[in-house]
């Protein structure tokens, strides 16, 4: 009898503790899978250092490196710049196996001067900074060397990305 009420109650005990464990594993399974969700749109709202340390987290994790794109939603070369990934999806696909995407908004209600004052000086907008998976700088693109005409040359860009992909 004594064994069986020992039985009953070991089993009350594992039943009570099994809820607190099944979270704990689904947060550590969580952690290990969480992914870093780039920005669509440059948003004055966003902590770009937060996002530039989730974007180098991402680029290590994935073998990438990083690509800051610097700008704003008032820029139309930067809107222009986007369409062009949009229209050429070779170019987007490249873009994405190859660098993480991190976009730093640039405008008068954030200029992000205290993250951007670690990188060379920005002329005009959009502007690029190629990071190594682990942040350090490679290269800064002034993109108008990137421009063709009223957009950006598919080529011109394509040659930018394939020079500063990562090497296999």
């Amino acid at each position: 009898m004594k064994r069986l009420m020992l039985c009953v109650l070991l089993l009350i005990v594992a039943m009570s503790l099994a809820p607190f464990r099944a979270r704990s594993q689904a947060g550590a399974a969580g952690a290990r899978t969480a992914e870093y969700v780039p920005a669509a749109r440059f948003d004055p709202a966003r902590d770009a250092a937060a996002d530039i340390r989730g974007g180098v987290a991402e680029a290590r994790r994935t073998g990438r490196r990083v690509l800051l794109d610097v700008g704003g939603e008032w820029c139309i070369w930067c809107r222009r710049l986007d369409t062009l990934f949009t229209v050429h999806t070779e170019l987007e696909k490249f873009r994405e196996a190859h660098f993480v995407v991190v976009k730093v908004n640039w405008s008068p209600e954030n200029k992000n001067e205290s993250v951007l004052s670690r990188y060379p000086p920005v002329r005009g907008y959009p502007h690029l900074f190629v990071l190594e998976n682990d942040g350090t700088l490679l290269y800064s693109e002034d993109t108008g060397e990137l421009e063709k005409g009223k957009g950006h040359d598919p080529d011109r860009v394509m040659a930018f990305l394939r020079a500063w992909a990562p090497k296999d």
